[in-house]
C-alpha cells in the first residue's frame, strides 16, 4: 500500500496512540496462543479508541453526518505469540490521512517483544449508499490533530 510503513517502533515511545488488552481465553485458540485473526480485533478496537480520544464517536458520527468508516485493506506480519492473560499494549499511529480515507500503522507488543505489525487502510463512506465519501470537516480536523492534539505532527496528508 502506498504509504505505509511497518517498521516497528517501541511501545510508549511518544509516537502515536498506545491501547492496552488483556488476553482471554476466548482470543487463543487450542494450542493456547492467541488465534492469528483476533490481532485484528485488538488493532480494531485500539483504532476505534484512538477515535474517542480524537473525540470523534462512530456513532454520533454516522447519525449526525451519514459518514461510517470500513476498513478497505489490511497487511499483517506476526513475529512472537501472546498468550493467555497476556497484556498487550497496540500501538496506533496515522501514516497518511486523504481526503476519503486513513492509513494506519500498528503494533501489539508484550513489554519489550513485538508481536504484530499490521496496515490497515480505512475509507470513509455513506452509511446508506456505502459509497465513498469525504471525511466531514470537522472529522478531518479532528483527525489531523490526532489523539489528544498531538498527534499530527507525524502524518502527511494528501488528496487520496
Amino acid at each position: 500500500m502506498r504509504g505505509m510503513n511497518m517498521s516497528p517502533s517501541t511501545p510508549g515511545n511518544g509516537i502515536g496512540f498506545v491501547w492496552p488488552i488483556r488476553v482471554y481465553y476466548e482470543d487463543t485458540d487450542a494450542g493456547g496462543i492467541v488465534f492469528y485473526a483476533n490481532y485484528l480485533k485488538f488493532f480494531e478496537r485500539a483504532r476505534t479508541e484512538w477515535l474517542r480520544s480524537c473525540g470523534i464517536e462512530q456513532e454520533s458520527l454516522a447519525h449526525e453526518t451519514g459518514a461510517i468508516f470500513i476498513v478497505r485493506s489490511t497487511a499483517m506480519d506476526y513475529r512472537a505469540p501472546a498468550r493467555l492473560d497476556d497484556v498487550l499494549e497496540i500501538t496506533t499511529r496515522t501514516e497518511r490521512i486523504g481526503r476519503a480515507s486513513v492509513d494506519f500503522s500498528q503494533e501489539a507488543w508484550r513489554g519489550g517483544t513485538l508481536l504484530a505489525t499490521g496496515s490497515i487502510r480505512v475509507g470513509c463512506v455513506d452509511r446508506v449508499e456505502l459509497r465513498p465519501a469525504a471525511i466531514p470537516a470537522p472529522v478531518l480536523a479532528a483527525l489531523r490533530r490526532g489523539a489528544h492534539a498531538g498527534t499530527a505532527s507525524s502524518v502527511s496528508t494528501d488528496n487520496g
